[in-house]
């Protein structure tokens, strides 16, 4: 039989892998009175339709074809095909299925307006005239040709290519019948130079265990959530005057088992929950477990925003870490990086063979320091790429928000550049107006469907109102990290205590600013890497003097207005800088001093956690009151904190000596007692003797009606409540 179409140069197309809609090709076409039935079959030698309808052989290799009556097949109809070594194969047609992405979906994502664009782009089971399979998305608006490629198709890009939706950029197929867990990518060819790019899909639920890159097709995600309880008291909860105290932790080198081998997400939970709940930290902080290819990079050179990581498990551990951290009372927060991408030839660089995600331009679209591409925030695509991004880790794994990485570096254009190696904006100025928009849409959106939910930011600079809300002209955050407060209190305690005294501003400049935005204090990973040192190793003096300093700077910490967050293994001060490829030296607990460290975060955190007037206004200027801030000379300063009626005095001795007869003013008349001291012997101290309970004297002193004389411990805290 010879048929005559479809047209022989579009057959050649497919042939090519040239075609850009083989829907319009290939499948079931009537054509006048008659149906067709058209296959690309680059392997066969024969092939039927159902085992009855013999498909006959086009000149063209690889093309079979069947003519009949209207309505001789119905779809879906299966291919019976042998290939050249006797092979038999069997298979439903992809091309007898309708296209099946609805405008809506795709016109709301072309407006940037999709928040759940993950549910249509990427690879999601769907089922078709009840034929279960796998429905592929891909935007990818400069191509000529995209394919699906993977183990059940022998990575051969001939034979699924995808259809486009003109107008809209993005491709799409449906496979049936393939299996949970094959393997894929896609295949890209440029519309203008022809040249070739194999991907990972950039909405992939799972990939491959680095080294390997290929993303893999997953089930409906099945997890049976126990933690709606949690998710409840979390929309209701007042988290402005709430304890939060914040346990930072890279899942890599938390712990390993004895061979050295990463713990999985079940294990973690066994081990980091029980051990964080003891701690008394109310958060866990998970350094970046979205999949990256390099363990060197920490998780912050993401190349799989939608695929938790396979280092440690299947998503569904994950949900269950997740799930039993909220059922012992410990929310979880994601370390999450929308300023940068890695220049990884499987990921999102040059995605279709061009700048798709990145800015083209150079000045734009590259980070010289960190050698990574820029997102382009001014593509709405690009941009509801990563805001249904961060929709997707809240809904569908229940994180309690989002720590956003390197914020300062996306909101300004001449970040770490000199003049003329960036571009200014339209108004002439050096402020990211996309990014602006960007991350105050991310807030609005994140905040308005996840109620209690928290966004954090990472930002170095005095960027105004980051962490007020928008309708305000703020970005919206829900918090920032203090990044200069952490800055001068590590200045000022690497300094010999005998030169304290000529840089007390060290320690009092911030409270200028302490309540311009919603503060976290942070000792994070970074202050403990790259030539940083360890926490302790910062500090100066003999060993005794070390750790006293350590002790009396997390005493400031935890009662100095702000949230709180503590980088893992600086709870106990181990004394080397952290390494990402082994565990923490848990064998330091067996020395005095490291575990007297640890049992002193243990006992501050619970302390911040039940004494309101050390968190109820971490944000609010009424929650603080200087006792003495100019006594430099001695180097003490000392404070009141307070919460509508309940109030704490804390005073603080960054000298070894001891203070004896130190007079000090109180706010009433009254009886003292002092409820933590980080000299206690039981975390390391030398218990410097001082009576428990302390009476006040009618003696003006520091402008107070009243004070009290008491010895104050060296280089330690104290607090004292009002009995």
């Amino acid at each position: 039989m010879i048929l005559t179409t479809p047209r022989s140069e579009e057959l050649q197309k497919i042939i090519e892998g040239r075609h850009h809609a083989p829907y319009t090709v290939l499948g079931l076409h009537r054509l006048d009175q008659y149906d067709t039935i058209t296959v690309f079959l680059p392997d066969a030698s024969s092939a039927s339709i159902n085992g009855q309808f013999p498909l006959h052989a086009r000149e063209e290799v690889g093309i079979f074809q069947w003519r009949g009556a209207i309505g001789s097949i119905t779809t879906p109809y299966q291919i019976h095909a042998i290939d050249h070594n006797n092979q038999i194969s069997q298979f439903y047609d992809p091309y007898a299925f309708p296209l099946q992405l609805a405008e809506f979906d795709l016109h709301l994502f072309s407006e940037g307006r999709h928040w759940h664009a993950y549910r249509f782009l990427g690879a999601n089971p769907h089922t078709v005239d009840g034929i279960n399979g796998t429905l592929f998305a891909v935007w990818a608006p400069n191509a000529s040709r995209v394919s699906v490629v993977g183990d059940f198709n022998q990575w051969n890009g001939l034979c699924h290519p995808m259809q486009v939706h003109e107008g809209f950029g993005v491709w799409e197929l449906f496979i049936p019948n393939l299996a949970v867990g094959s393997l894929y990518k896609f295949e890209i060819r440029h519309r203008d130079s022809g040249t070739i790019h194999l991907k990972s899909d950039p909405y992939a639920r799972q990939a491959e265990l680095r080294p390997h890159t290929a993303s893999v097709t997953t089930a409906l995600p099945s997890y049976q959530w126990q933690d709606n309880a949690w998710l409840q008291q979390r929309t209701q909860k007042d988290w402005l005057h709430q304890p939060y105290s914040i346990y930072e932790v890279h899942l890599g080198s938390w712990q390993r088992d004895e061979e050295n081998r990463f713990l999985n997400y079940r294990q973690l939970a066994d081990q980091l929950i029980p051990y964080v709940k003891e701690m008394a930290f109310t958060h866990i902080e998970l350094l970046p477990i979205t999949e990256h290819p390099l363990d060197d990079s920490w998780g912050y050179q993401t190349t799989g925003y939608y695929a938790p990581t396979r280092r440690f498990g299947s998503p569904d551990d994950l949900r269950y870490f997740i799930d039993q951290c909220h059922q012992h009372h410990i929310g979880v927060l994601l370390d999450w990086v929308p300023g940068h991408f890695p220049k990884d030839s499987h990921g999102l660089a040059r995605f279709d063979g061009s700048p798709l995600y990145e800015h083209g331009d150079p000045k734009q679209g590259e980070h010289q320091d960190w050698g990574t591409y820029i997102f382009n925030y001014d593509r709405v695509e690009v941009s509801n790429f990563l805001l249904a991004n961060a929709i997707y880790w809240l809904e569908e794994f229940h994180f309690d928000g989002l720590r956003v990485d390197a914020v300062a570096s996306m909101l300004y254009l001449d970040y770490s550049r000199q003049e003329g190696e960036w571009i200014p904006n339209e108004n002439g100025g050096r402020e990211n107006l996309a990014v602006i928009a960007f991350l105050k849409q991310l807030n609005i959106i994140l905040h308005q469907n996840h109620p209690g939910c928290l966004v954090i930011a990472e930002e170095s600079t005095s960027y105004p109102m980051v962490s007020r809300p928008t309708h305000m002209g703020g970005l919206g955050f829900s918090m920032k990290w203090n990044l200069g407060w952490m800055h001068d209190i590590l200045r000022y305690m690497q300094h010999d205590a005998i030169h304290r005294r000529y840089h007390h501003d060290n320690v009092t400049f911030g409270l200028l600013y302490a309540f311009n935005e919603n503060f976290i204090l942070p000792f994070s990973h970074d202050e403990v890497v790259h030539g940083k040192g360890s926490m302790i190793s910062k500090m100066p003096g003999d060993e005794w003097q070390r750790y006293a300093n350590l002790r009396l700077l997390y005493t400031f910490t935890f009662t100095y207005p702000g949230k709180k967050l503590l980088f893992m293994g600086s709870e106990f001060a181990q004394a080397s800088e952290w390494q990402f490829d082994m565990p923490l030296p848990w064998h330091s607990l067996n020395s005095p001093g490291n575990r007297g460290m640890q049992h002193l975060i243990k006992d501050l955190n619970h302390h911040y956690r039940e004494k309101i007037a050390l968190h109820g206004h971490d944000f609010s200027p009424q929650g603080f009151e200087w006792i003495d801030c100019s006594d430099h000379e001695q180097s003490v300063i000392s404070y009141i904190r307070r919460y509508q009626q309940a109030s704490l005095l804390i005073i603080f001795n960054f000298t070894p000596v001891p203070r004896e007869n130190y007079r000090i003013g109180v706010p009433d008349a009254g009886t003292y007692t002092i409820i933590f001291s980080s000299d206690a012997r039981c975390y390391g101290g030398c218990d410097t003797a001082n009576i428990a309970v302390l009476e006040s004297d009618p003696i003006p002193w520091a402008n107070r009606e009243h004070s009290l004389v008491l010895t104050l411990p060296p280089l330690a805290g104290i607090i004292l409540s009002q009995c």
